[in-house]
């Protein structure tokens, strides 16, 4: 495993870094700060974590008319 970076729709969002046998997330964007230092076993398993998280954000948003 190496230092990687993770990015969502083009955009970096952060960092994996190698710990024993995972992967531990240091996040670089504002959006994405609730997943930093948690560890994963896989990049793709930061990435679903990513989409979810900001899916559900998007999620509950509500809109004021």
């Amino acid at each position: 495993m190496v230092k990687q970076v993770i990015e969502y729709a083009g955009v970096p969002v952060g960092i994996v870094i190698p710990d024993k046998d995972r992967l531990k997330f240091i996040a670089v964007k504002f959006h994405v700060h609730d997943l930093d230092g948690q560890y994963f076993t896989s990049s793709a398993d930061v990435q679903r974590a990513i989409h979810a998280m900001i899916s559900a954000s998007r999620g509950s948003v509500s809109r004021v008319a």
